[in-house]
């Protein structure tokens, strides 16, 4: 009788065969939540992309109504610059504090300007509520000392106003041939 069992090998067959099928699931279960953790990592990276992008194009700032400029008689140059910023149709609210102006001229490297170092001033606020967030229907009023500039007759300046996210918005002027104690720049 037991010659009998030790010539049988069927079940050994069997049950190498379950051990076999039982490790191709195991591998494929790992393999799968591998595969899965991964689509969910690039999905959120995506989704970051996607948000940082849509923050990025709704927050821009543009001119509204004229550059006013006022000018030193006596030295014949620029000696303030007046403009009037807003958000533009759709945009996120925008931190003047963080923003940043670019002067530059056929003299001068570009230089940045903040509210920190003096280089302009938030003089009025219209239709808003006091505090430094450039919000939907506000308007800026925005200051920039022109005196250490010197921006003569016919000299050609450009200011780039760089938001802390978002598009910059450039702006070339020229002074005119004649420098008045106020004059609008075209």
């Amino acid at each position: 009788m037991l010659n009998k069992f030790n010539n049988n090998d069927k079940a050994f067959t069997g049950l190498e065969a379950a051990i076999v099928l039982i490790a191709f699931v195991v591998v494929a279960a790992v393999f799968s939540y591998v595969m899965l953790g991964a689509g969910f990592y690039t999905t959120q990276k995506s989704q970051e992309v996607v948000h940082t992008g849509v923050q990025q194009a709704s927050s821009s700032v543009e001119l509204t109504g004229d550059i006013i400029a006022e000018g030193d008689t006596t030295a014949k140059e620029l000696s303030n610059v007046t403009l009037f910023l807003q958000l533009t149709a759709g945009g996120s609210p925008v931190d003047i504090n963080k923003t940043l102006i670019v002067y530059s001229d056929a003299n001068t490297p570009p230089t940045e300007l903040t509210r920190d170092n003096g280089g302009f001033n938030v003089s009025a606020d219209h239709n808003g509520n006091g505090d430094s967030l450039l919000d939907s229907f506000e308007k800026f009023e925005i200051n920039i000392g022109m005196a250490d500039k010197d921006v003569g007759p016919n000299e050609d300046f450009q200011l780039e106003i760089k938001p802390p996210a978002g598009a910059s918005y450039t702006i070339q002027r020229q002074a005119p041939p004649s420098i008045d104690t106020y004059m609008t720049l075209y």
